[in-house]
């Protein structure tokens, strides 16, 4: 790694070259590098903001699940079975749902190999449960933390080869043509004077492992030193993909966390109260008509956290509504541990048989919901009480929070964009559709990073790509003009930041309305329109945020666009997103008038949203997904093949 100068428009920047930059220390970003190293590329960076932040490293649930294949038990599993189940989710391409499927095994055992403590029983068996969207027993978990863990491992891994890391430096621009990408131009956080502000990295492959867009949400369960960087891979030209399919959840707002599982089953108290925290109300029995009921969907919301439009209706997810319209009253909602509902007065015998069964194998019938959590799922209180938080002393003050991003950005089945030299991995990529079984996500990243790697060391060593100085030149004169124009005695960007998020939230979160997205969508436009005129900064420090606001407000401006342009192709509500709907039925005449909707039917299930983001503009494209491959399964053509080619291209 060399490290030179590069002027161009008055502007300086260092200059690093490599043949791949790694952008992310999370689990698949780790990976990534490793793999190139045991693959044999030597001529390697990592780049990262701050290699303690991020998803990976920062998030979990009472349970954080990893799937897999099926590696212990009678029942049958195989490489194709696993495969159509992660097809099954609708907008799946099939060549990286067997990606996904063939490579689970190897990428679980090398975590296994690193120190990752998968459970498994005296035989050796590696033991898995069912989760959610899932027909086998695939999920493990070793905790709260198991990307937390993976993420220590993997790092430990290439801490141990010595592949060096930038850490402090923001993206700010991918050097790209919209054809070939050229290298980075980094905004250094740590920077003491300006003239080592900018840093720029010339390289020939970038692997970018930036995770999926947290930042445009204010309602947001990913942490909070995670804010993605999609809108810059969009603006390099780089397709979008699915970018209408999240993932949202109850979750506490401070500290940022799934209360998926036990947190649900253990029945708490979920109240309401004003701003200052008068008037408290157990607002669910407004609608169920006994605690028998609204305890069973509060039980079965922990099995089913993730909220399902199709689950509204008889199931679950409305618990998630009622959450929402409390919220949109301006009022706060908790989850109390110290005290029972409805003041105790319910009979565990009274619940649906799930819950009633499962409390009483669990020998949980018994206490208050603080002591039914210690009882059932120790970690899990603990949890709290390690982020300050102590559960049998206070309430938990929850929202319908941005979970995961199932679309982002398209790619092939060896993670490679549409823009040679770009690979997306991990959350960032879009590998994932409408539905997908719990702790597919982990899995992906490290299949994603492991192909990405592949088809690097195998195609694309070598010197980078010319064009480089052209679109350094380029990226360096504007980025560099926009913070001298920022920084002025007084900065608005952080109410900017605010204010955008709260929106996004507020439109183009779970509950979608067209009207309102629209009416965002023209705001976001204009805001890209005058940012160089409007936003500012009041010191240097904050320049990451002026920024970090441009990617965010390019990402707001795409993921919106897709909204729009699936209701105007007919779409309707599916997966964790409720298009609002005026020729729809309420589920519930006790919910608003408004509060219609029509579940898709899945015929769109085999269709693609991609686009790109040209000039300003969003270009749509729908196409059908691409079929699993039919298996060559006849050994001596494929041992031909791999001696030949290693089966890369």
């Amino acid at each position: 790694m060399l490290e030179e100068r590069f002027s161009a428009g008055g502007f300086s920047a260092r200059l690093c070259r490599c043949n791949t930059a790694v952008v992310g220390t999370g689990a698949a970003g780790y990976n990534a590098a490793d793999r190139l190293w045991q693959l044999g590329q030597r001529d390697i960076l990592i780049v990262t903001e701050n290699r303690l932040a991020g998803t990976s490293r920062n998030t979990g649930s009472d349970k954080q699940t990893y799937y897999k294949l099926t590696l212990s038990g009678p029942e049958g599993d195989s490489v194709r079975e696993m495969a159509e189940t992660l097809f099954s989710g609708q907008c799946v391409d099939g060549d990286i749902a067997l990606c996904e499927a063939a490579l689970s095994a190897q990428s679980f055992l090398k975590l296994v190999e690193l120190g990752v403590p998968f459970p498994r029983n005296r035989y050796g068996e590696y033991i898995g449960y069912k989760t959610d969207h899932d027909p086998r027993r695939r999920a493990t978990s070793v905790g709260p933390y198991t990307s937390r863990q993976m993420t220590e491992c993997l790092e430990q891994a290439v801490q141990a080869k010595g592949i060096p890391m930038l850490d402090h430096l923001q993206v700010i621009r991918i050097l790209s043509d919209g054809h070939t990408a050229y290298g980075l131009l980094c905004l250094d956080t740590a920077a003491r004077e300006e003239t080592d502000r900018f840093v720029l990295i010339q390289c020939k492959n970038i692997v970018y492992a930036t995770g999926g867009p947290a930042g445009m949400y204010a309602d947001s369960v990913y942490p909070a030193g995670h804010y993605g960087a999609t809108g810059l891979a969009l603006e390099a030209g780089v397709k979008g993909k699915n970018l209408t399919e999240w993932q949202y959840g109850l979750a506490s707002v401070k500290p940022r966390w799934n209360v998926s599982g036990t947190y649900m089953q253990v029945l708490p108290r979920v109240y309401s109260a004003a701003e200052d925290g008068s008037d408290e109300r157990e607002f669910l029995m407004d609608f169920f008509k006994t605690p028998a009921e609204m305890l069973s969907k509060l039980f079965l919301k922990g099995y089913q956290w993730p909220f399902d439009v199709r689950k509204v209706a008889g199931g679950s997810s409305i618990i998630d509504v009622l959450v929402y319209l409390e919220r949109c009253k301006g009022r706060r909602v908790y989850l109390d541990y110290r005290r029972n509902p409805v003041g105790g007065a319910f009979s565990y015998d009274e619940l649906e048989p799930e819950a009633r069964d499962y409390l009483t194998r669990a020998g949980a019938c018994f206490g208050t919901p603080v002591e039914r959590l210690g009882h059932m799922n120790a970690p899990a209180m603990e949890f709290y009480r390690d982020k300050g938080v102590d559960l049998a002393r206070e309430p938990l003050e929850i929202s319908l929070c941005a979970q995961h991003n199932n679309g982002g950005l398209a790619i092939d089945c060896w993670w490679q964009t549409n823009v040679a030299g770009l690979f997306a991995v991990g959350e960032a990529s879009a590998s994932h559709g409408v539905y997908r079984p719990g702790g597919t996500a982990l899995n992906a990243g490290q299949v994603g990073s492991t192909r990405a790697a592949q088809y690097i060391a195998a195609k694309r060593g070598g010197a980078p790509e010319e064009g480089f100085e052209q679109a350094a030149a380029q990226a360096l004169e504007q980025m560099g003009a926009l913070a001298r124009r920022a920084l002025q005695p007084q900065g608005n960007v952080r109410a900017l930041w605010a204010q955008a998020a709260r929106r996004m939230s507020e439109c183009g979160a779970a509950i979608r309305d067209g009207g309102a997205i629209a009416v965002y969508l023209a705001e976001v436009k204009a805001q890209l329109a005058s940012f160089e005129r409007n936003v500012t900064a009041s010191e240097a420090a904050e320049l990451r945020w002026v920024y970090r606001l441009r990617d965010m407000l390019i990402s707001q401006y795409a993921y919106l666009a897709a909204m729009l342009d699936y209701m105007q192709q007919g779409g309707k509500s599916r997966g964790s997103a409720l298009y609002t709907d005026p020729a729809g039925k309420k589920p519930y005449a006790q919910l608003p008038d408004a509060f219609t909707f029509v579940l898709d039917d899945g015929s769109r299930g085999g269709r693609v949203q991609e686009m790109l983001y040209r000039d300003g503009a969003c270009v749509f494209e729908w196409r059908p997904v691409r079929p699993i491959p039919k298996d060559d399964d006849f050994f001596e053509n494929v041992w031909r093949e791999y001696r030949e080619t290693g089966n890369v291209g």
